[in-house]
C-alpha cells in the first residue's frame, strides 16, 4: 500500500531530500488549526450524541427533577439558585415565577455540564488504559474484566458514530531512545556487521545532537493537534508523493468469491448503488455502530466521514481532498462515455429497480465515445503534477462535466468484460480478475475518487479505493454491508432483475459533455501510455486456501495473525533464500484520529524460527518452541504498534519535524529510504452477524489486496475467509527477475501445512495433502467443483 512506500513520497526521484520552506511554528499553528476546524465542524453531533452517555433528554430530566424539589420545597442547589436569581434582571419586580424558572434552568445546565464533563474525563481515563493488550492470547484477568465494566458503564447505552470522538486519548510520542532502539533491533536480522554498526552510529549521533529538540517540538505539535502524525501522515505520504495512484495508491476489494446473485450487469449495479446510497444514509445520521474491540473499547470513527461525496484533487506540488457535504447523483463509465445518474426523485432515495432502469438505459446506449473522451480516465492515473496541468484545460472548457464527476457521490464503472472464477480456468480468472479490479486497463477507472464501484458485464463485482482519505477497515466496512444487503436484505426476482417495478417518469442519465482542446491530446495518449505500463507490469494471484482456517489456528491456541505472519516469513525465505524487512499495517484508531503503524515481523525470534524449519537435524518439538518465542514477540511487536509505542510513524514525524527545522539527520534519511521487499495486511471482518457462514458459507467476502512496495517486492493481503479457509492476495511486478507470485503462493501453501504439522492437531493435514497428489486449492480442482452461481438466498438470514 501507498503507507509501505512512503520513502517515494518524503525524498526526490534522485534520493534528494525535499525541503519544507514553511516555518515550523507556522506549521504547528496550522496543525492545532485544522483539529479545532475539524472539532467545531462537530458541533451539532457533539450536541446529540458528544455529551455520551448522556443525552439532550436527560437535561430535561434534570431540570424537572429540580422543579419538583422546588414545589416541595426542597432546595437541592444549596442556596445557588437564589444568588442566580439576585443576578437575574427583576424587570420591575414581574416576571417573579419566570425569574425561578431561569435560574433553575440556568442551575440545572451548570449541574448538567459538570457531570458530564466529569463522565468523559472519567471515560477518557479508563480508554487510556490498554494494559488489556498486554495480557496473554485467550485469557482475561480479573483487573481486566473490571475495567471492561466500568468502560460499559460510562459508554451508555445506545452511543452513536461519533459518540466516543470527545472521549478518546491523544496518541502518545514515544522517546527517541525507545523508538531508536527498536528500530535497531529490527534491522539487525537484515543487515550484515558492518552496515549495522554504521546504522548504530547514526544512531547515536541523531539521539545526541538532533533527537532532544525535535522531540521538544513534536510534543508541542501533540498538544495543539488531535493526532502528532495523522495530518502530516496524510500530506506527505500520500498527497505530496507525485507518482501515479495507480497501483501506488489504490487498492481494490472482491465481490463473493464463489457466488455471483445475478448474471444481469445493470441489475447487480442497481443493488449495489443502492445499497452504498443506504450506508451513506445511515452514516449521515449516525446510525452506524462504532466499531468496539471485544465489544466495547470503542476506535475512532474520524475515517468515516470522508467515504462519500471525496475526490483528491491533483495540484502541482501536492494534492487535496475535497468533500462535500452532500451529493445526489453518480457519475458512471461506460465504454469511455460519462454519465450522470440521479439518485434522488421528488427527494426520495431512487429504489434498486430504478437504479437497475437508468444503468441498462447506459447500458443500451448506442452512442460513440468522443475522441478525447473515451480515454480521458487516463489522466488520473498518471503523474500527479501532469494530471494537475492537464487538469487545468479540463476545468476551463468542461467545468460541468468535471464537477459531475468530482461531486459526485461515488464513481460507477460498468466494465465491458466479464469476471470473476470461472470452472474452466480458476487460477487464471481469479488472477485476471484482480488485475482487473487493481489496475484495469488504464483508462476505466476514476482513480481520484474515494472509491469507484466496478460492475462486470456477467454480475460481478469489486470496489477500487482510493487510500488517501481513510484505511482498509473503514472501505471495508461498507463493502461488507454492500454485499449483506445486497443479497440478504434487496435480494432479486426470479428473473435476475431488482425487486419491484420499472418507473417511466425517471428522466434519462444525463450524458457529460466534455468540449476539449486538441492541445490536450498529447497529455491523454501519454498519460494512456503510462498507465498500460503500470497495469501490464502488476502480476496478481489470488487464491484460497481451503485446508483450515482460523478453527484450526484457535485449536492451537496462538494467535492467527501471528501464524500467518510466520508463515510469510517462511515462505519468503524458501522464495527469495534470505531475510528482508517486512511491514505489517496495524492500526491506531485507539487514539483520536489515529491510522495505522508499522509491524516490523521480520525479527530475530522469527529468523531463528525459520532457520529451524529448514534444518533437517531440528525435531518438530524445537521448532514449536521457537515457533512459540517468535509468535509472542509479534504478538508484543503489534500490541505495542497499537497502543501508540511503535517505532515508524514517531521516527517519520521526527524527520518531517527535521525538515521543518532544516535540521538534516543522517539516521533518520536512512530509516525514511528504506525498502519494503515485504508489504503484508490482514483484511478484517468486522461484521460476522450480516453473514449465515453456516447457511450460506459462499456467501463471504473475499478480501482485496494492493499493489508491492518495492520493485523487487511483494505485497501480500490475506482474510480469513469464514472459518475453514485462509484467501491470500499476492502482488509484484513483472518487470522484476526476483519475484513471482504464482512461485510465491505455492512456497505459501507448503509453509501453511508444515507449520500446521507442528501442532498434533494438523499431523494429519500433510497426509491429506499428500492423498490429493501434492496439490492443493483450484490446483486438484477445488474451486472448479464449488457452485459458480447458485440462486441468492431469498430471506434474511442473521443480517
Amino acid at each position: 500500500m501507498a503507507e509501505a512506500q512512503q520513502a517515494s513520497s518524503l525524498l526526490s526521484s534522485d534520493g534528494a531530500e525535499v525541503e519544507l520552506t514553511s516555518p515550523v511554528w507556522q506549521e504547528i499553528y496550522l496543525s492545532g488549526l485544522r483539529s479545532w476546524k475539524r472539532h467545531l465542524w462537530r458541533v451539532w453531533n457533539d450536541f446529540l450524541t458528544g455529551v455520551l452517555p448522556a443525552s439532550p433528554l436527560s437535561w430535561l430530566f434534570l431540570f424537572s427533577a429540580i422543579q419538583l424539589a422546588w414545589f416541595l420545597q426542597l432546595d437541592p442547589s444549596l442556596g445557588l439558585m437564589e444568588k442566580i436569581k439576585e443576578l437575574l434582571p427583576d424587570w420591575g419586580g414581574q416576571h417573579y415565577q419566570l425569574r425561578g424558572l431561569l435560574a433553575a434552568a440556568l442551575f440545572a445546565s451548570c449541574l448538567w455540564g459538570a457531570l458530564i464533563f466529569t463522565l468523559h474525563v472519567a471515560l477518557r481515563l479508563l480508554l487510556s488504559h490498554h494494559g488489556w493488550l498486554l495480557e496473554p492470547h485467550g485469557t482475561m484477568s480479573s483487573p481486566t474484566k473490571t475495567w471492561l465494566a466500568l468502560v460499559r458503564i460510562f459508554s451508555g447505552r445506545h452511543p452513536r458514530l461519533f459518540s466516543f470522538q470527545r472521549a478518546l486519548p491523544r496518541q502518545p510520542v514515544p522517546t527517541p531512545q525507545e523508538s531508536v532502539r527498536k528500530y535497531l533491533e529490527s534491522v539487525r536480522p537484515v543487515l550484515g556487521d558492518d552496515a549495522f554498526d554504521r546504522a548504530a552510529a547514526l544512531a547515536s549521533d541523531f539521539l545526541r545532537l538532533q533527537a532532544p529538540r525535535l522531540q521538544r517540538y513534536l510534543r508541542l505539535k501533540s498538544w495543539c493537534a488531535s493526532n502528532y502524525v495523522s495530518d502530516w501522515w496524510e500530506e506527505f505520504v500520500y498527497l505530496r508523493s507525485r507518482g501515479s495512484l495507480l497501483v501506488n495508491s489504490n487498492y481494490y476489494l472482491m465481490d463473493f468469491l464463489y457466488v455471483t446473485p445475478t448474471p444481469l450487469q445493470a441489475a447487480r449495479a442497481g443493488n449495489a448503488a443502492h445499497a452504498l446510497l443506504l450506508y451513506r444514509h445511515l452514516l449521515n445520521q449516525q446510525e452506524i455502530p462504532p466499531t468496539l474491540l471485544m465489544g466495547m473499547r470503542p476506535l475512532c470513527s474520524a475515517q468515516f466521514e470522508r467515504i462519500f461525496n471525496t475526490t483528491r484533487v491533483p495540484g502541482l506540488e501536492k494534492d487535496y481532498l475535497r468533500h462535500v457535504q452532500d451529493s445526489r447523483h453518480v457519475a458512471v463509465l461506460h465504454r469511455g462515455r460519462f454519465f450522470r445518474v440521479g439518485t434522488h426523485f421528488s427527494n426520495d432515495l431512487l429504489s434498486p429497480r430504478a437504479l437497475e432502469q437508468q444503468f441498462q438505459q447506459i447500458l443500451d446506449d448506442p452512442s460513440p465515445a468522443c475522441p478525447l473522451e473515451e480515454h480521458l480516465a487516463a489522466l488520473t492515473a498518471a503523474p500527479r503534477s501532469m494530471w494537475a496541468q492537464a487538469r487545468e484545460s479540463v476545468k476551463t472548457h468542461a467545468a460541468t462535466a468535471l464537477e459531475a464527476v468530482e461531486g459526485a457521490a461515488f464513481f460507477v464503472s460498468l466494465d465491458s468484460e466479464p469476471a470473476g472464477l470461472t470452472r474452466e480456468d480458476p487460477a487464471a480468472s481469479l488472477d485476471a480478475y484482480a488485475h482487473a479490479l487493481l489496475a484495469g486497463r488504464g483508462d476505466d477507472r476514476w482513480f481520484d475518487k474515494s472509491f469507484t464501484l466496478i460492475v462486470f458485464s456477467n454480475g460481478k463485482l469489486g470496489l477500487s479505493v482510493e487510500h488517501s482519505w481513510a484505511d482498509c477497515p473503514v472501505s471495508g466496512h461498507m463493502w461488507e454491508f454492500t454485499l449483506a444487503t445486497d443479497c440478504f436484505q434487496l435480494g432479486y426476482a426470479a428473473d435476475g432483475h431488482c425487486k419491484g417495478q420499472p418507473d417511466p417518469t425517471l428522466p434519462q442519465p444525463q450524458r457529460l459533455q466534455w468540449d476539449l482542446p486538441e492541445q490536450l491530446q498529447p497529455s491523454i495518449s501519454l498519460a494512456l501510455r503510462g498507465a498500460k505500463i503500470l497495469s501490464g507490469n502488476i502480476d496478481c494471484h489470488v487464491f484460497p486456501f481451503p485446508h483450515f482456517g482460523k478453527n484450526f489456528i484457535k485449536s492451537c491456541h496462538v494467535s492467527s495473525d501471528s501464524f500467518i505472519q510466520l508463515v510469510l516469513q517462511l515462505a519468503h525465505f524458501r522464495d527469495r533464500g534470505q531475510f528482508c524487512l517486512t511491514y505489517e499495517s496495524a492500526m491506531t484508531r485507539l487514539f483520536l484520529e489515529g491510522r495505522t503503524e508499522t509491524v516490523r515481523c521480520c525479527t530475530r525470534e522469527a529468523c531463528h524460527f525459520v532457520r529451524a524449519m529448514e534444518d533437517k537435524e531440528k525435531t518438530d518439538q524445537q521448532r514449536l518452541a521457537l515457533f512459540r518465542v517468535a509468535m509472542d514477540k509479534h504478538r508484543a511487536l503489534l500490541k505495542a504498534a497499537m497502543s501508540g509505542q511503535g517505532t515508524d510513524r514517531h521516527l517519520f514525524a521526527l524527520y518531517i519535524m527535521s525538515r521543518f527545522l532544516h535540521m538534516p539527520s543522517p539516521f533518520l534519511t536512512q530509516v525514511q529510504s528504506q525498502q519494503w521487499p515485504l508489504s503484508t495486511s490482514q483484511i478484517p471482518v468486522q461484521q460476522v452477524h450480516m453473514f449465515d457462514i453456516h447457511n450460506y458459507p459462499d456467501y463471504v467476502s473475499s478480501g482485496g489486496g494492493f499493489g508491492p512496495a518495492s520493485d523487487h517486492g511483494y505485497g501480500i493481503a490475506y482474510i480469513f475467509t469464514g472459518e475453514n479457509m485462509i484467501t491470500f492476495h499476492i502482488s509484484s511486478k513483472k518487470s522484476s527477475t526476483e519475484t513471482d507470485s504464482q512461485r510465491l503462493g505455492r512456497h505459501i501453501e507448503d509453509a501453511l501445512l508444515d507449520v500446521a504439522t507442528l501442532f498434533q492437531t494438523g499431523q494429519h493435514l500433510k497426509s491429506r495433502f499428500r492423498a490429493l497428489g501434492g496439490n492443493l486449492g483450484y490446483r486438484h480442482g477445488f474451486l472448479s467443483n464449488k457452485p459458480v452461481d447458485p440462486k441468492v438466498p431469498t430471506n434474511s438470514t442473521n443480517f
